[in-house]
């Protein structure tokens, strides 16, 4: 099993302060829950503690939309919630 970040999940994970040691991490150890068009949604919370455009929040939510090719998982698209 391969996990593969599509060109626009990079993009959305630059735009919205995630990596991707924490995108693998929240596949590998997040809540998994169904998604539209037979997806699967990856969420997790870590604590973050630093700042976000001028603004210090405590913790951060990933959350991984992915889609089964095969074996294989594609990472879609990643949201990232601060709080």
């Amino acid at each position: 099993m391969a996990i593969v970040i599509h060109p626009h999940a990079f993009q959305r994970m630059e735009e919205r302060g995630a990596n991707k040691e924490e995108i693998l991490k929240t596949i590998k150890m997040g809540r998994t829950s169904p998604a539209r068009s037979g997806r699967r949604r990856y969420g997790m919370t870590v604590s973050y503690k630093d700042h976000w455009q001028g603004q210090f929040y405590g913790h951060k939510h990933i959350e991984v939309l992915c889609a089964d090719e095969g074996e294989d998982i594609i990472v879609i698209t990643v949201v990232v919630k601060y709080f």
